[in-house]
């Protein structure tokens, strides 16, 4: 995704501004339980991006597929924790994979220019997504995690950028782009 490197920034004083952010979504703690640092890491990106007024509005997107589980929500309560306030924050619970959020985010939020937020390795798919979608993004690199702290996560990119080729240019898979509806606890 070579082709999207012109749009991701590192470095805060040379990211535009723009009114809204998408934040891409992933579990609050890893699978052995302990915090998992691409959470941490893309929650102090948000944080500091809306203090230093790069930012105005956030979409927190991820998966809500039960109500054991709550990306969105889980954002969000790092966010307050983190000084946010709630009023700019807006619930996405239906992000189930970068290429949902990123297309939800233009059809149900009406958004057509937007900060995606999420490290360095799953910016250039969520570009590449929105720019082959028509839409106007950029994205902002959270901190990367040490090397070796996650190879399923490689992995998983490794064979997720064909996919996305293939979701943008062949497979088109639906989106719901009908309803946002959290799941939650009975």
């Amino acid at each position: 995704m070579y082709c999207t490197r012109q749009y991701n920034y590192f470095s805060i004083d040379n990211l535009p501004s723009n009114d809204v952010a998408l934040v891409l979504g992933t579990s609050r703690n890893s699978e052995n339980g302990k915090e998992n640092l691409f959470f941490k890491y893309r929650m102090e990106a948000t944080a500091r991006l809306f203090k230093e007024g790069k930012i105005k509005y956030i979409i927190l997107s991820g998966n809500n597929d039960s109500q054991y589980y709550n990306e969105p929500l889980d954002m969000q309560r790092a966010l307050l924790n983190l000084g946010i306030p709630e009023n700019v924050m807006t619930l996405d619970y239906a992000g189930f994979r970068t290429f949902d959020s990123v297309i939800r985010c233009k059809e149900v939020f009406n958004q057509d220019d937007f900060t995606i937020i999420s490290q360095n390795f799953h910016n250039a798919r969520a570009l590449y997504i929105a720019h082959s979608e028509g839409i106007n993004a950029i994205s902002f690199a959270a901190q990367d995690v040490p090397d070796g702290y996650s190879v399923r996560t490689l992995i998983r990119e490794y064979l997720a950028r064909p996919k996305a080729v293939l979701d943008v240019h062949i497979l088109r898979p639906p989106a719901d782009v009908t309803s946002n509806n959290e799941i939650r606890k009975k």
